[in-house]
């Protein structure tokens, strides 16, 4: 390796230091990949209904928005008072999985959507959800 620096380099060096020209900081510049916009909303005493409804407002409102991503909190039923009922299916009115049904149902929200994910851990797990939306033109 030559550990000499030669009068070219130095003296592009020099005229690099005598101008008030700045190298743009990449680190720290924002590019359209890293502005992710997020949506979300806490489902939490929604009766189905109105969590449907909420939902698709939601979903209609961030694509037009451009937001790419959406959490969804439903809770992981744990204190729903279906049990109490025999006649109301535990699993079907139990917002995390009628929610996410209901969607997939209605065919103008799926051309909007990407995919369906369940969330991390840190923002909700079982109890939440993702929506990738597409991109609106």
């Amino acid at each position: 390796m030559n550990n000499k620096i030669s009068d070219k380099d130095k003296k592009d060096w020099q005229n690099f230091l005598s101008k008030k020209e700045k190298l743009p900081d990449k680190d720290n510049s924002q590019t359209k990949y890293k502005s992710i916009k997020i949506s979300e909303i806490d489902l939490h005493g929604f009766t189905l209904d109105e969590a449907n409804k909420t939902v698709e407002r939601l979903i209609n409102k961030s694509y037009d928005e451009g937001v790419s991503k959406i959490r969804i909190v439903t809770g992981k039923g744990l204190h729903s008072d279906n049990e109490k009922n025999p006649y109301i299916s535990k699993d079907f009115s139990i917002l995390k999985y009628s929610v996410p049904e209901h969607i997939k149902k209605n065919n103008e929200l799926m051309k909007l959507i990407i995919e369906f994910k369940e969330a991390s851990s840190h923002d909700g797990g079982e109890g939440a959800f993702y929506i990738h939306l597409k991109k609106n033109k």
